[in-house]
């Protein structure tokens, strides 16, 4: 069986709960961390905002994702750029 050291992929957990996020945020295969409006939604996350400052403050040098929540093309811009601020 080939070690996670070994693998040529990178691994990103996928949720929304700041718990299992944080504890997988601390096994160094983890590579990043991404979420999405439909995890939040399901995990009671009311303030996606509040909910990604949260998370961003304890995560710092690990990519973490997070979808924009827009159809139109310029609001999806306008969200992105707050996000990457």
């Amino acid at each position: 069986m080939t070690s996670l050291s070994r693998l040529t992929v990178k691994i990103f957990a996928d949720g929304a709960d700041k718990a299992s996020m944080l504890d997988m945020y601390a096994k160094p295969y983890i590579k990043g961390l991404t979420t999405n409006p439909t995890l939040m939604r399901k995990a009671g996350i009311a303030n996606y905002r509040a909910f990604a400052k949260d998370i961003l403050s304890h995560i710092n040098d690990k990519p973490v994702c997070f979808e924009v929540l827009a159809d139109e093309f310029a609001e999806m811009e306008r969200q992105a750029l707050e996000m990457a601020g």
